[in-house]
């Protein structure tokens, strides 16, 4: 994985960790699609991963852009990330 996905994703999870006010559901939904990225891209690591993890990144920027902005900043540039390599 390169380096600065790496990087994008410990913030996430930093960002999760300071228990930012969300719901049980969101977190939980946030905290499955860092793990779904991170064994999407492990399993296929020359490879690509598939579309609906791509949009799953996105939908979730949508939800939390106007009450968490700095996480939807991180979940932009993890899409970012996921770009430039190609995806």
């Amino acid at each position: 994985m390169p380096e600065n996905l790496q990087r994008h994703l410990q913030e996430l999870r930093d960002q999760l960790a300071q228990n930012p006010p969300m719901s049980a559901d969101e977190r939980a939904r946030l905290a499955s699609l860092i793990q779904d990225l991170e064994l999407q891209l492990a399993r296929d690591a020359g490879g690509v991963p598939d579309d609906s993890l791509v949009d799953g990144i996105n939908l979730a920027v949508e939800r939390f852009e106007v009450e968490h902005p700095t996480l939807a900043a991180t979940l932009r540039n993890i899409l970012q990330s996921l770009a430039s390599m190609g995806i």
